[in-house]
């Protein structure tokens, strides 16, 4: 018998019709790059989160790669990061010549145990990545604690956490400086897309050049001065994001509070029904509030993950796993020498992980359907 359920994907966007009007307004417009709508979106994430700066660029890895641009990061120089996150987080600092520090995970949260990270410290340190893996924010005054005891910079990937809290403060005023990705699957979509976030003026305009190919002013800024003259400073990069873009970011931004309160109650109703049952959630923190961009979970140790996972995805549950821990990847065996042992936490976690559909569309008997389907694949 032919199988008529829907897919249910493990993230996805949702497009409206006021989105693709504020895209066709703006394709419509005098300016498809460089233009109003950049600042526009830069200021409403600003007021949205409170911080002093935003910086927009193409995507979340350029936002990171700028980044480690405007610390100084280069050869000879050790950034400390999480195994637990999406392989950019790390190769943002091989760009720049570094070396990414591996500091191993809280086996609860999956969160960079702030511990692990003091003994990874050494002279050659220059700054901390934190990530806030699946939403939930990282324990950032105790990061911020050995940051400063190092005398380095503190770095946050919130690429999964916009509109998260940590003790009453938002993702995107915690560290030096906060990253956002505006990919499809996570709360704001512009397609591709990222940002940075600072209250540092120094660092903003560091970003600012580094995105323009290193150069002093964009075409609009010489457009309104009725210059044609500009000058390269900086060896940067093309990393700028369009108006069109940035007019559906824009557009999306205006409903994050309804999407953040659509995945955190998506998640009470997970949490509500694994209670009592082998299939472990990520702790959540009781002094922050997690902004769900993933709903991971770890599996009993007797339930084989590739056979759970095999048996989701033939009752057409697109779950995934998030992640595979980064110093296990090839290039990173081969060039760094990482290997098996280095995070342990991590690496028994990953073993286990299963990632369920989190997405502001789910529905309350899409929610009940994955459940009883994952417990069923226990014994896939």
């Amino acid at each position: 018998m032919e199988d008529n359920r829907t897919f249910i994907p493990y993230g996805r966007q949702h497009i409206t019709d006021e989105d693709i009007a504020a895209v066709t307004e703006a394709l419509r417009s005098d300016w498809l790059t460089t233009g109003p709508r950049v600042g526009e979106f830069e200021q409403a994430v600003c007021t949205f989160t409170g911080a002093r700066h935003g910086v927009a660029v193409c995507n979340g890895t350029a936002a990171l790669h700028a980044a480690m641009f405007a610390l100084g990061i280069g050869p000879g120089d050790e950034v400390i990061v999480s195994p637990m996150t999406f392989a950019a987080t790390a190769n943002c600092v091989l760009y720049m010549g570094g070396t990414p520090v591996f500091a191993d995970v809280e086996p609860d949260t999956l969160l960079i145990d702030p511990q692990a990270v003091r003994a990874r410290i050494t002279p050659a340190t220059r700054a901390i990545i934190g990530v806030d893996y699946a939403g939930q924010p990282c324990d950032w005054d105790a990061l911020r604690a050995v940051a400063d005891e190092a005398g380095v910079a503190l770095v946050a990937d919130g690429c999964h956490a916009i509109g998260g809290t940590y003790r009453g403060r938002s993702v995107g005023t915690l560290a030096d400086m906060t990253v956002f990705s505006f990919h499809p699957v996570k709360h704001v979509a512009t397609g591709e897309g990222g940002m940075i976030m600072t209250d540092s003026d120094l660092l903003a305009a560091r970003l600012r050049l580094f995105r323009n190919h290193g150069i002093s002013t964009d075409h609009r800024q010489r457009e309104a001065a009725g210059s044609w003259a500009y000058d390269m400073v900086e060896l940067g990069y093309n990393y700028r994001i369009t108006d069109i873009q940035c007019a559906l970011g824009i557009s999306q931004l205006k409903r994050l509070p309804h999407s953040l309160e659509r995945r955190r109650a998506i998640a009470a109703q997970y949490d509500a029904a694994f209670a009592g049952t082998d299939i472990s959630p990520c702790t959540q923190r009781p002094d922050r509030l997690n902004a769900y961009h993933l709903y991971a979970v770890q599996l009993p140790e007797k339930t084989d993950r590739a056979a759970a996972f095999a048996h989701m995805r033939a009752n057409k549950i697109g779950v995934n796993v998030h992640y595979i821990p980064v110093h296990l990847h090839p290039y990173y065996r081969t060039r760094l020498g990482t290997a098996e042992g280095l995070c342990p936490v991590a690496e028994k976690a990953y073993n286990h992980l299963l990632s369920l559909p989190m997405f502001p569309e789910l529905s309350e008997a899409d929610v009940d359907r994955v459940v009883k389907t994952l417990l069923d694949a226990r014994g896939a």
